[in-house]
């Protein structure tokens, strides 16, 4: 529901990993990970997409390592087209990874349920929800750096995790709870690539 010109939600996640990550090589059980689909679904998506030009790979012992293929004619168009459409995920984990005190993190409202495959029109803004003790200082620079590189408007919630855990009586709260949500699996990139 994000793009028509993407095949599949499993796809555009697929190619958000990589075109986001242009210089990095990923193995398709890191990609997968990251992308939150099956391995199998990896493995043939990603074929398709080498097949079709539009990522490489290299083997490396037991491993096969893709990459997006920069020189591909597509690839500017296709950038802007995955980095607007699929590329909230792992923009926000990527800034929001090892930022303390955060519990939980999602997106939340009219992107999450785009992604989640509920018709509407394309979002024209991204929801955040911060689940934790997040200063201030934190949530306003991730906000303008994910702004930034999405050229979205980007809106920052965040919450205690006692008053998440007790939401029941706080309308805003319990709408969060009760509509779509995509999770930023927050982790460590270096510690799994």
């Amino acid at each position: 529901m994000l793009t028509p010109f993407v095949r599949s939600d499993a796809v555009g996640a697929i190619l958000a990993e990589t075109f986001l990550h242009p210089g990095a090589e990923l193995s398709i059980s890191e990609v997968a990970r990251r992308a939150g689909v099956l391995p199998a679904v990896a493995h043939r998506e990603i074929g398709r997409l080498i097949e079709a030009g539009v990522l490489r790979d290299r083997r490396d012992g037991n491993n096969r390592l893709v990459t997006v293929n920069r020189d591909h004619p597509l690839y500017l168009p296709m950038d802007e087209i995955i980095q607007t459409t699929y590329g909230p995920v792992p923009v926000l984990r990527e800034l929001l990874d090892g930022q303390p005190g955060i519990q939980e993190a999602f997106i939340y409202g009219s992107w999450a349920a785009r992604r989640s495959g509920q018709p509407g029109a394309f979002p024209h803004d991204i929801d955040v929800m911060l689940i934790g003790d997040v200063d201030v200082d934190t949530v306003v620079n991730v906000e303008t750096a994910a702004r930034d590189r999405l050229g979205v408007v980007v809106n920052i919630h965040r919450n205690s995790a006692q008053a998440w855990q007790h939401r029941v009586g706080n309308p805003f709260l319990e709408t969060v709870a009760s509509r779509p949500r995509i999770p930023l699996d927050l982790f460590k990139e270096a510690a799994h690539d």
